[in-house]
Parts: C-alpha cells; structure tokens; sequence
C-alpha cells in the first residue's frame, strides 16, 4: 500500500477514464474501448511511438474536463448524463442534429415555459457558447494532464481534442492537419465505440463513410473501413483491463509513489468540480480524517491510507446528475437512489487499479452509519473499522460546515452539536466524533498563506466568488464594487494565473484552497 516503489501512471488514468465515463453518461470501459480501439488504429497507419503514445492518453483523458460546468449543463438539461449520451453518436457537424438534440434535452424534467426559456437561450447562444464550454473542458482537462506529469506530451493534443477535419469544430475551428495526428485518431475511434457499441459495426461503418473528410481525416477513415472487420473484432475479444495495460506503446510511464497524494489529489478536484457546491469538498474532509488518525494513535501505514481514501471517497459522485446535487429542494425517490450509488460507483473504479484497490472499500465506506442505515452496503458497527468511522465523521462535519443547495452552511459550534448528536443516536461513533472535533480546531486561528501568483487579498476574493458560479454583477454586490471593476478585476486574475475560463480559473482556485476565503455564497445573492 505505501511501499515507496514507483506506480504505473496508466492505471491511474485509467482508474480516472472510468471516472470520466460516468460523467458523461457513458458505460464503464467506454475511455478503454476507444484507447485500444485508437491504439490499434494508430499502430495500422503507420504513426510514429510518440503518436501512439499520444493517442493512448489522450483517449483515456479526453473527457477529463466533464466536470469543468456541469453545474451549468444540469441547469440547461436537467439530466446532463442523459444529455451527453444522446450527443455522444451525433455528427456536430449537421446542424439539425444539433438542434433536434437541443428539442430533446434543453429544460428536459420542466414546464413548458421553463423549457422553452433554456431552449432560447441555448439557441441565441450557438457556436459561441459551445466554444465557451469546450474551451473550458479542454483548460481543465490540460490543467489536470499536467499535474499528472502529462502537460508535454499530451497539451497540444488535448487542446485539438474536439476539433473537426472541415474546421467546423471545437474550440479554435482548427482543420485538416493543423490538428494533432492523435487527436484526430482519437475522434474517430471514440465515434466508432460509441456506435458500434450501440446500434452495431455496420452502423459505425456507415458513419465513418458519411464523415470522412468532414469529421475525420479521409485517409484515416478509409483505413478504418479497411481494417473495420479485425479492429472491431479485436475489441469485442479483449477489452479488458488487462488489455489496456498491455496496449499502452512503449516502455510503461511510472509515477514515484511519493507523488501519489498529488495524483490523488488530481482526482479529488476532477470530482468537486462537480458541483460549485462541493469545491475544496474531498481535500477538506481528507485533512481532517487524516488529522484525526493521527490524533487516534493509529501508524503511518494506515494514516496514509485514510488520507488517499479521504481524497477518492466522493469520485463516484461524477456518475449522478448535476441537477441533482444542485437541487435546491427536495430529492425524489429516484434522485435519492442515485445519490446512494456513488460510493458504489467509487468503489468500483477504485477497484479496478492495482495502485487504487487498496483504498476501495475504505474510501466507499463514507456514508455508511453504526446502526447500519447508511449506504450503499448498509455495513454496521461490526464492519466498520476506525479508519471507517473517522472518514464517516470527517465527511459529515465538512460537509454541514458547508454550503449546500438547500442550506446555508452551518456555524462550527451547530456543526459540531449536530456531529455529536448523531453519535448519541449510534450513527457515528463518539470517539471518532471526538477525535474529529478536536482535528476540526478553529479555522481563525490558523495562519493564513501569501497568495498564489502575485494575486492580491481583494483579487483572491473575486476569484473565489467567481468559481462558486457567481456572475459580475452579484460578486460586485458582494463586494461592494461596481460589475466593471470586477471585470477589470478578472481580467487581471486570469492573467496572473494562466487560464482563459472560468473553469480553469475555478480549478486554481480549488488548487490553492481559495474557496473557503469567500464564506456562505446563496445561489442568486
């Protein structure tokens, strides 16, 4: 579990890529189907080991930016991971497609008029603002390759991820071989998985043809339609875990153990992007857990290990809606049942990596209470060992000490009452309660760090009420100053830190625990 030798970076992507999957309403392997699928492809037309290799990651992290405004996707469909799905087979390039798509899951679960208001608003918008989003999915997705060790092999590509062969596609129009042999690799063989997978290899063949030299480079489409049957077949006989640790071109890339916390953290920060609601989430209830551990006498071994679960328990939380976390009222039956799934889900990515099982059960155990009411195992006190319980307690601390959809973030003291209540009723465990209240301590009283990236106090201030979904007008409400002198004030920000949108601005500030500076934010204040 921590025994200081390097870890294959692959497992982690590909633990990350199943991550990526769900959150775009996809089935688990959808990222792996599409790496063997463009490995071999690749291999096929002759492309250089560094194209390959390209290739590779970019297939498993293409998607890692789904997160970056699926707040905003929830709001305009209600359920983004049904959106995405039925976009997924679609060819962008047709415009009635694209509209028929949008008639179909705009306001999606609304009214008549609520629907129609997000239908206008999504057409007045157009191009502009699907250029908007994907040139945020593509920073945050590039931003995240980088902390993986990936930014020089991969940001070029990640940056074409989404365009088209014609020019007509997403976020610069870039076209024909302006754009990165690996992602237009990867655009064709992510396509042909998904159709393939959904209505059969004739269909896929089909739309490789009526694409070709519109989506997808024409002698990359005419190879494939050469090579369908054995590519095709190859994938239906060995798509397999196993397989795609096998496929990756070259010597395997290894990351030093001592750099698995960053990894982790990586992957804690892709989830919290979930929701505005939930930024800084995962880091915070992992320093407190580990906080507690440490206080609870327990060895580095097992402190390590809660510290990486604490910062992985909420991954699953990508696979249910945004509109469901954002829900200001209360969930449905239904909704609730999805809630309950996702530390199901984080259990079984986590599961499928070498380097990750260990922290599985441990990180999936969050929700779960002594009495056995909690989820998604219904575990009771007899299950549920100490690391358990301090993450049990850890989460729900943090959590009610922040904001929620439905509620105001509670005050430390109410926070803690609420937190020892629980224990009293034999849901959490007292000494984990403890334990945790006494990791809690008073965030007053530690001393705040200098600002990253030579952003002065007022700028950190902006910052953080920017990725909590506010907009000029009500950060400058907040702060007293007018909607322009915010803007100057952004304009500035994003200078300073590198980025162009406000989902790469909202992930520095995740990165450098700018969130909390900013307190309770109201949805509308």
């Amino acid at each position: 579990m921590c025994s200081g030798a390097d870890v294959r970076l692959a497992e982690l992507v590909g633990a990350l890529s199943l991550a990526t999957d769900i959150g775009m309403g996809q089935p688990f392997d959808q990222a792996c189907r599409t790496c063997l699928l463009g490995v071999r492809l690749a291999g096929d037309a002759g492309a250089s080991a560094a194209d390959a290799g390209r290739a590779y990651y970019l297939a498993l992290l293409r998607f890692a930016g789904c997160t970056a405004d699926a707040s905003e996707a929830g709001a305009l469909f209600g359920d983004e991971l049904a959106a995405y799905a039925a976009y997924a087979p679609l060819d962008s390039g047709r415009p009635a497609e694209v509209v028929g798509w949008l008639l179909r899951h705009a306001g999606a679960g609304r009214g008549p008029a609520g629907r129609l208001r997000r239908l206008a608003g999504a057409l007045a918008e157009g191009s502009s603002g699907a250029r908007e989003s994907y040139r945020g999915h593509c920073e945050v997705a590039r931003r995240l390759a980088e902390r993986l060790g990936l930014g020089p092999m991969l940001g070029r590509a990640i940056d074409h991820a989404f365009e088209r062969w014609d020019g007509a596609g997403f976020p610069a129009g870039l076209a024909g071989e302006t754009i990165e042999p690996a992602a237009r690799i990867v655009a064709l063989a992510r396509d042909v998985e998904v159709i393939a997978r959904a209505a059969g290899p004739d269909a896929a063949r089909a739309a490789v043809r009526a694409r070709s030299g519109r989506a997808y480079e024409p002698a990359l489409a005419e190879l494939f339609l050469r090579r369908a049957d054995a590519l095709l077949g190859s994938l239906e006989e060995d798509a397999s875990w196993a397989a795609l640790m096998a496929a990756e071109p070259g010597p395997p890339r290894r990351l030093p153990e001592a750099r698995m916390d960053d990894a982790c953290r990586v992957m804690a920060q892709f989830a919290d992007l979930k929701s505005r609601f939930t930024l800084g989430h995962s880091e915070g209830v992992s320093e407190l857990a580990e906080a507690a551990a440490w206080r609870a006498g327990l060895p580095a071994d097992r402190v390590t290990a809660l510290r990486r679960a604490g910062l992985l328990h909420d991954l699953g939380r990508v696979g249910v809606p945004a509109g469901v976390w954002d829900r200001p009222g209360p969930l449905s039956d239904g909704e609730w049942e999805c809630v309950r799934l996702h530390p199901y889900y984080t259990e079984r990515i986590l599961g499928r990596a070498d380097v990750l099982r260990p922290y599985a059960t441990l990180a999936a155990s969050h929700h779960e209470r002594l009495d056995g009411s909690g989820y998604h195992r219904g575990c009771g006190h007899r299950e549920l060992d100490l690391p358990a319980r301090l993450l049990g307690a850890a989460d729900v601390y943090r959590a009610m000490t922040e904001e929620r959809p439905h509620r105001p973030a509670l005050a430390l003291d109410a926070a803690a009452a609420e937190l020892e209540r629980e224990a009293g009723l034999g849901r959490l465990d007292g000494d984990a309660v403890r334990l945790v209240l006494s990791a809690a301590g008073r965030p007053a009283d530690r001393p705040r760090r200098p600002m990253p990236a030579g952003l002065t106090e007022r700028e950190a201030e902006v910052l953080g009420l920017l990725a909590r979904g506010l907009s000029n007008r009500q950060v400058g409400a907040r702060l007293g100053i007018s909607p322009k002198t915010v803007g100057h004030h952004v304009g500035h920000i994003y200078a300073k830190i590198g980025v162009s949108t406000r989902p790469g601005a909202t992930l520095f500030a995740v990165e450098h625990d700018l969130i909390a500076r900013t307190g309770t934010v109201r949805a509308g204040s």
